[in-house]
């Protein structure tokens, strides 16, 4: 069996994307080259696409051992993000296709990003050298390149990334771009022994034999008669055969495209979707995990707001809370810690040495392994709008798969708001105690805070001893009597009250 090595193609939409792959490639799998009506009838990719090409394998490998690349074509068209940041999840190496005579447009850096975020190895082809009369190509193309290093120079790819031109239409150094690919080669680390998890990407049934799912392989293997499980329907099936690239297996691993034609069920209820190992996928109601902002970025994220949530082949509304670890633990995300309750942030202004994390409740509960990448966008901006629209990203620290979260598990979590009282004094009973009102308002429950601890604006710090009368007033005492200075400007002194209050334990009060 041929050894399988992903490569993705990403790129703003009518880059060549999709061209390219026809060219670089001699395999075509059922979901290739826009064969979806509606990607034919719009002229654009609308899904992902698979072809893949058989190759010499290079020295590095045993004599005789074929390599097969697998070509995956991602959309480019804005409103696809989604799909685009699916397809990067399976791929090895990503070819950034830009338009020569455009450069770097905005789904093209958009995709860069997410090429970042996944820490994907990088090869840019510049695409469409034939617009340019042959005595100007060399001068344009170099001119493209020079930009394109500084771009990439801001970014942890560098400024050594390596360049080709082609033109995919007219097979222009093709050959020589399939011989560096080969080049650049390495073994990817696969994960053979973690427990199976596939992404499908497209579902179809075959009269008198089963349903075919046919995707990529992110970690695990299969085999002929393996009984898998199909999580979002909540039913498991027999695998009754394989192939990959109409070529029949009996087993099949990690980076492997494969078609897995298991007894029939309805295929419509699975468009897009996972299989796993049985049992090792349950529903994900609400994660948490330490915010990494993209500065590109320009718009405030807020607590309390919604953004669309891509974690593996799901995308989904999470409504946002935001908080922060003041104490600057290093040991990560503790359910038994305290944090401090965030408004809002820009990601701009995020420093290195911040510590914010995201607790994210998702609208519709998502099927993902722990510590999987997660990333955050605002996808109804304006898709002809030049910002970028991935606000964050981060990998999974807490999740839970229990239903009734809201009542179990949110009110373990120690986020406080802070509060602030201010009260003044209506007179002084003693050097050692005083008659404070307007600290609260007359429907407050006062004893709450009896027992708390205040601060006089003068810098004199006392308690609250008892509440006092039948409205809003209390009495403060003084270990160390009051100043002379003090009780000669009572009038002028304010009493302050800091408190903090847990956003999600309203039963357990106030505390300081």
């Amino acid at each position: 069996m041929p050894i399988n090595f992903n490569i993705g193609l990403l790129g703003h939409v009518d880059s060549g994307k999709t061209t390219l792959a026809k060219a670089l490639s001699s395999i075509s799998s059922t979901a290739a080259f826009d064969k979806n009506p509606q990607s034919v009838e719009r002229g654009i990719t609308l899904d992902l696409g698979f072809s893949a090409v058989l190759l010499e394998a290079p020295s590095s490998l045993p004599q005789g051992q074929q390599l097969q690349f697998t070509f995956v074509d991602c959309p480019g068209h804005a409103s696809l993000i989604r799909t685009i940041i699916g397809g990067a999840q399976i791929i090895d190496l990503m070819l950034l296709v830009v338009d020569a005579q455009k450069g770097i447009q905005t789904q093209t850096a958009e995709c860069l990003i997410i090429g970042e975020l996944l820490q994907k190895k990088l090869i840019v082809v510049i695409n469409k050298i034939d617009v340019y009369p042959e005595n100007q190509r060399d001068e344009k193309i170099e001119k493209l390149k020079s930009r394109l290093t500084k771009t990439l120079e801001a970014t942890s790819f560098g400024g050594r990334v390596p360049m080709y031109a082609v033109s995919a239409l007219e097979g222009t150094h093709i050959t020589e771009l399939r011989n560096r690919l080969r080049d650049a080669f390495f073994q990817p680390q696969r994960n053979v022994t973690d427990p199976l998890l596939m992404y499908v990407d497209h579902c179809f049934p075959i009269k008198g034999q089963g349903t075919v799912c046919t995707g990529t392989l992110l970690q695990g293997k299969v085999q002929v008669n393996d009984v898998i499980e199909l999580p979002a329907l909540g039913e498991q099936r027999k695998v009754k055969s394989m192939q990959m690239f109409r070529q029949n297996v009996i087993t099949a691993s990690m980076g492997d495209r494969i078609g897995l034609c298991v007894t029939q069920f309805n295929a419509k209820q699975l468009e897009r979707g996972v299989i796993a190992q049985p049992g090792y996928l349950k529903p994900t109601y609400a994660v948490c995990l330490q915010l990494k902002p993209i500065r590109y970025y320009k718009q405030t994220i807020k607590s309390q707001s919604k953004l669309h949530i891509s974690v593996g082949h799901d995308t989904v509304m999470a409504n946002v809370t935001l908080f922060r670890d003041t104490n600057h633990q290093t040991q990560g995300f503790q359910l038994d810690k305290e944090y401090d309750y965030l408004e809002e942030i820009l990601p701009a202004d995020v420093q290195c040495t911040d510590t914010i994390y995201a607790l994210l409740q998702f609208e519709t509960p998502v099927l993902t392994p722990p510590n999987s990448t997660l990333i955050a966008s605002k996808l109804d901006m304006d898709v002809h709008s030049s910002s970028c629209r991935l606000a964050f990203w981060g990998h999974i620290a807490w999740q839970t798969q229990c239903a009734n979260f809201i009542q179990d598990e949110l009110p373990k979590f120690g986020i406080f708001k802070r509060k602030q009282k201010v009260g003044n004094i209506q007179r002084v009973v003693n050097a050692n105690e005083v008659i404070v009102q307007n600290l609260f308002k007359k429907e407050a429950k006062r004893d709450q805070y009896v027992g708390k601890l205040v601060e006089l604006s003068s810098g004199e710090k006392g308690c609250i001893d008892r509440t006092f009368g039948q409205t809003s007033k209390v009495a403060i005492t003084f270990k160390e009597a009051l100043s002379p200075e003090t009780i000669a400007n009572i009038k002028h002194v304010q009493v302050l009250l800091n408190c903090k209050k847990y956003i999600f334990n309203k039963q357990a009060g106030l505390f300081q």
